[in-house]
């Protein structure tokens, strides 16, 4: 129990404990989407934001009595005090989640599902059960539905496009013509170089190209071995 004095009486309040739960479980099954999507913020991360959203708001609904009368047990709290700082401080850690690589921004999608995982938090904490797991299951409807349609029904512009990383470790002498043929078979985006060995003049290449859905890049790897020395390749598909 709560007493008015902000005090906690039983740290084991049943309906604190629930409001906890709620958080976790509801920040599992939105960060559940995020990690088979093979995001960089994924379960660990959802959790943690819905539980640190949720105890927020739970402080701030009874820890802080700001207007005292001459019964303080009656005095007046402002329950908005803590929980109105989680709309504003989680924007540092949804920057955090939003990765900039020259004309490319990736993890958009990500910060706003952080953001959301804020609100079911808050929700949780106020105690506010159904708030939260409707929320839960629109944002995950909207993550993975909203997905298909835009691969199943629009088929014109960039949404026709596909983006990939391709990784490869090779020969500095195979550098040219790589270059060459990627220019010739994709849409290249970003295209850098570093050394791995010097004195073995060994390379690590990445580039980011773009194909049309329909087109796939399953004969990549056989079509630059024709003409060069691939150590490895590495094709990850980039999205949101």
């Amino acid at each position: 129990m709560l007493s008015g004095h902000g005090i906690v009486e039983n740290i084991f309040d049943y309906n604190i404990i629930l409001r906890i739960f709620a958080a976790v479980c509801y920040g599992f099954i939105l960060g559940l989407e995020r990690e088979l999507t093979n995001k960089y913020a994924g379960l660990r991360t959802h959790i943690l934001v819905c539980l640190g959203a949720c105890i927020f708001t739970i402080i701030s609904i009874y820890g802080f009595p700001t207007v005292l009368t001459d019964d303080y047990a009656n005095g007046i709290r402002d329950t908005g005090r803590v929980a109105a700082q989680i709309v504003s401080g989680i924007g540092f850690i949804g920057a955090g989640a939003v990765l900039r690589n020259g004309p490319m921004i990736f993890g958009l999608t990500t910060a706003a599902t952080l953001w959301i995982a804020a609100a079911i938090g808050m929700a949780c904490g106020a105690g506010l059960f159904m708030v939260g797991l409707a929320t839960t299951i629109f944002a995950v409807a909207v993550l993975t539905l909203i997905r298909i349609f835009e691969k199943e029904f629009l088929p014109s512009g960039a949404r026709a496009m596909r983006r990939y990383n391709i990784t490869l470790y090779c020969s500095i002498n195979d550098e040219a013509a790589i270059r060459e043929f990627f220019d010739k078979k994709f849409d290249v985006v970003n295209f850098s170089v570093k050394h791995t060995n010097f004195q073995e003049q060994k390379i690590k290449l990445t580039a980011t190209v773009e194909i049309p859905k329909k087109d796939k890049l399953t004969s990549l790897y056989e079509d630059l071995k024709r003409f060069c020395n691939i150590e490895s390749a590495a094709i990850l598909e980039v999205n949101d």
